[in-house]
């Protein structure tokens, strides 16, 4: 394993879509791992492949629950609306308020192409929209409430 670099919001790159996974191999297990070890090491609750540079549809996600690896993911049914903080590891220093659905279900395919079906609520609500948005080149402040101040209490 090793820690990749992660992209900031100034690299175009980040707004590329990304492509679906075809081949469910070593060098995809590579990736999964790498960027669990990453989004580990900055302290962060997902990653998604282009941001370190890797155009593939591929998330990782750990909000406290264990680590969730979602391949091809999709968001397939969201319910009601909750009000987040978000900040993200592409853009250091930046955090703002936006709505989320307070219930998400995902489809996805796990390391070895096995479907899965996922569901959170909350903050890992929050998490699949923000790293599956991350797949088709959004920000999360591309659509938001407003800014929060640096010094400001969540």
């Amino acid at each position: 394993m090793a820690i990749r670099s992660i992209i900031t919001d100034t690299d175009h790159f980040l707004r590329k879509k990304s492509r679906p996974v075809d081949k469910f191999d070593d060098r995809l297990h590579v990736l999964l791992d790498d960027m669990a070890e990453t989004m580990y090491k900055e302290d962060g609750v997902g990653l998604a492949a282009v941001q370190v540079g890797v155009l593939r549809r591929v998330v990782v996600i750990d909000v406290g629950e264990g680590l969730l690896e979602l391949v091809n993911p999709e968001i397939v049914e969201r319910e009601g609306e909750q009000e987040v903080v978000e900040g993200c590891l592409s853009c250091p220093g930046k955090r703002a308020v936006r709505l989320r659905p307070k219930k998400v279900t995902v489809k996805a395919k796990d390391r070895n192409g096995k479907d899965i079906t996922v569901s959170g609520e909350d903050i890992l609500a929050c998490a699949f929209c923000h790293e599956c948005g991350h797949l088709d080149g959004e920000l999360f402040y591309d659509n938001i409430i407003r800014m929060v101040d640096p010094d400001e209490e969540e």
